[in-house]
């Protein structure tokens, strides 16, 4: 098709503000689904999306549109909504010269729908302002049209209402679509440039690539080059997503589509690499995408030791459809063997671990989740430590410091007092404050990410009766006082246990620590000490009193002696055993340890 006639652009908002039902109703209204095949979140393919009613992956579509005799092809990315999930969103956009900001009529800007929408003017896109949920009875589309403009600068006589559930204003925006985003520049001639922006697994085709082409055509039984990777193959089908795989003959310049040549090897595709033909290629790569900055880290291990190569094969293929995670092999006293993983945020992890559990039924221990610390070393060098395990002695290192995130929170105005409380007592830095309209304001502060991680979100979503929300950014590092708190057990330490937190918190977490272990650890045949502390001191002890066996029962009357001696060989028993018994820790012991907050 001709590039005059292509329209790509990706649909951004806020969880919740209606991104996939409006690409169902766009998926309607073009004729690319029939009623009888319609269903709610139609695009949102896996278990997990419309269990939770989320969209975890960015899905891509394309439809064809009629107007003034004229047929368009759209092609459209339904991305997430969440911060967890804003590497899918950016990966989207390098693949689209245009986006829809969908904003619910009745909630207003929130705190996504701004990150979203500077992400849009950082990738140069055409950004179409569409007000959704306007026949809602306490819609108010004047107000939020007004909170587009404060806060995003955006003329708000420009704006879109629309109705994604009864498709009311639809039409209007496909019309804008056409009329606003610009074509896709691109030369048929020009040697073939792709992008690689998603990749999929599939047991009996292999791996299936999803792309966008830029430059050239693309024909199918063409040999292509992956320019990262060095590895070349046979375009053996080739075709676009409407909304099922639908082959083709040829992808031409800002067409997006999907590439698959019975890739068996996982590691030979990389999302963000560049596809060219083998005979002609292109003289460079396309810029790709920035490495994801991961904030949150946690070990994964096998409950059964002979499953550590089913884990290994089962992050290798996850890693294929969702590049944002990493992860390495590392061994745990406690545990054995198992893989540090890195995450964008606490749901992305939880996404991961759930996905492991459903789609590769492994069972798994997970440790409590680190941010990443930056440590200056006597000398004045630099270290990132991913986990506390890895932290030196106090007296090898100047230093620790922490990651600071800047967290843009959006509320209604008469909840502006409990969240500068909250925020301070997490450590919070003031930053400022803004009103977007006479109810809604935007509170900024830096906040050390570790205090996030812990409850901050469900403070924030008690103290606003749900109607605040986050979202964060880093902000770069700052010292603090922080030490690594570990937990004894018999004197030894659980390096599964340890963890990096304030000085100031240290006894707390410990004491909540050592409660929960006392509950789950059994009794043995000899005193079990269990305890926290920060380097020599010991903040917090427990003990779980010994299993105590009668040896005198046999003993029937006679000299009391006899019952001594009995009694003070079962006490040097109990003593010798003390010194090399071993303490069995069950796995649910960690789960509670880790699985929990303070306060339980």
């Amino acid at each position: 098709m001709e590039t005059q006639n292509i329209r790509n652009f990706s649909i951004i908002a806020h969880i919740d503000h209606g991104k996939s039902t409006l690409a169902d109703r766009i998926l309607e209204v073009t004729g690319a689904v029939q009623k009888r095949e319609m269903k709610a979140q139609l695009l949102d393919d896996m278990d997990l999306e419309r269990e939770r009613g989320i969209t975890i992956k960015a899905h891509a579509v394309t439809v064809e549109y009629q107007k003034d005799g004229t047929t368009y092809q759209l092609n459209l990315i339904d991305t997430p909504g969440h911060v967890d999930f804003n590497y899918e969103v950016e990966k989207s956009m390098q693949a689209c010269e245009g986006a829809l900001l969908l904003v619910d009529a009745s909630q207003g800007v929130e705190a996504q729908t701004v990150a979203n929408a500077y992400l849009a003017i950082e990738a140069d896109l055409e950004i179409i302002p569409v007000l959704n949920k306007v026949d809602l009875a306490h819609a108010r589309p004047e107000e939020v049209a007004e909170e587009i403009e404060n806060s995003l600068g955006i003329d708000a006589t420009e704006t879109w209402p629309v109705s994604a559930k009864t498709g009311v204003g639809v039409p209007a925006v496909l019309d804008a679509i056409i009329e606003r985003i610009p074509p896709p520049e691109g030369d048929t001639r020009a040697p073939l440039q792709a992008l690689i922006f998603d990749a999929v697994y599939d047991e009996f085709r292999g791996v299936i690539v999803y792309l966008r082409v830029f430059q050239g055509t693309l024909k199918r039984r063409d040999r292509v080059l992956m320019m990262g990777t060095k590895t070349t193959y046979e375009a053996v089908e080739i075709g676009r997503f409407t909304p099922k795989m639908n082959a083709c003959e040829e992808l031409g310049p800002g067409e997006v589509g999907y590439f698959v040549s019975n890739i068996k090897t996982l590691g030979d595709v990389r999302v963000g690499d560049t596809m060219t033909l083998s005979g002609t290629p292109a003289s460079g790569m396309l810029p790709g995408y920035r490495l994801p900055k991961h904030m949150v880290y946690a070990d994964f291990y096998p409950t059964s030791p002979g499953e550590f190569e089913e884990m290994r094969d089962a992050l290798e293929t996850l890693l294929l459809s969702d590049s944002s995670f990493s992860y390495e092999p590392v061994t745990s006293d406690a545990l054995g063997f198992g893989f540090r993983c890195g995450f964008l945020g606490l749901l992305h992890m939880e996404i991961i671990q759930e996905r492991l559990e459903r789609e590769h039924d492994l069972d798994m221990i997970q440790t409590a989740p680190s941010v990443t610390y930056k440590i200056t070393h006597k000398d004045g060098s630099e270290e990132m430590i991913s986990s506390p395990g890895a932290l030196p002695s106090p007296d090898k290192f100047e230093e620790i410091l922490e990651p600071i995130v800047r967290c843009s929170m959006l509320l209604p105005t008469e909840y502006v007092g409990a969240m500068m409380t909250i925020s301070t007592e997490h450590r919070g830095v003031f930053v400022r404050q803004e009103y977007l309209s006479t109810t809604r304001v935007q509170l900024v502060f830096d906040i050390p990410l570790a205090e996030i991680m812990y409850d901050f979100y469900d403070k924030l979503k008690s103290a606003t009766r749900g109607y605040g929300t986050l979202n964060y950014d880093l902000n770069g590092y700052n010292a603090d006082d922080l030490v690594k708190l570990v937990i004894l057990v018999n004197g030894k330490e659980v390096d599964a246990l340890s963890s990096i937190v304030h000085k100031s918190r240290a006894e707390v977490r410990g004491r909540a620590a050592l409660k929960k272990l006392r509950k789950e650890i059994p009794r043995h045949l000899f005193e079990v000490r269990l305890q926290a502390g920060v380097g020599s001191r010991i903040l917090a002890r427990e003990s779980i009193a010994p299993l105590r066996k009668d040896v005198t029962a046999k003993c029937y009357g006679g000299d009391i002696s006899r019952k001594r001696k009995l009694l003070e060989k079962q006490k040097a028993g109990k003593r010798k055993m003390r010194q090399i018994g071993n303490v069995d820790i069950p796995q649910k012991a960690f789960l509670s340890v880790l699985g929990g907050d303070e306060k339980s």
